[in-house]
């Protein structure tokens, strides 16, 4: 009996790691997916003086970041922008580049040293509300 409940031991012991191998491969493709989703982001220029009035909605999703923003145009300039969701790991940093962009104007400001992905998230969830049509 003892030789049996070895051999089942060991073969549980087996699965286990063969279950926690492949879990490990899929979740660092998934992180390699997640920088290259990143890196390969990239802005437009936004005349935001060509924005009509009112509030728009946008959103940005790279796996492990994901913001969702409400931006607010009045008289041809982003009046507000609030942080609806913002999905980040260790990111929350990064929020500050609403107040950024507010200041400045324009999209593609500083990001956060040590947020720099939620950075780039952010801006383009922006970049995404002011492309989208009032209100959706």
């Amino acid at each position: 009996m003892k030789i049996l409940s070895k051999k089942i031991t060991l073969y549980i012991i087996m699965i286990m790691l063969i279950a926690a191998s492949v879990y490990f491969a899929v979740y660092m493709r998934a992180v390699a997916d997640y920088k290259k989703a990143v890196r390969d982001t990239t802005f437009e220029n936004v005349d935001i003086s060509m924005v009509p009035d009112g509030v728009y909605v946008g959103e940005y999703d790279v796996d492990f970041i994901y913001v969702k923003v409400e931006v607010t145009i009045e008289d041809g300039e982003i009046a507000g922008i609030d942080l609806l969701e913002h999905k980040n790991g260790r990111g929350e940093p990064a929020e500050i580049v609403t107040d950024r962009i507010i200041e400045e104007q324009k999209i593609d400001v500083d990001g956060v040293s040590g947020a720099t992905n939620s950075s780039i998230v952010i801006k383009k969830a922006v970049e995404s509300a002011l492309r989208n049509k009032p209100g959706s």
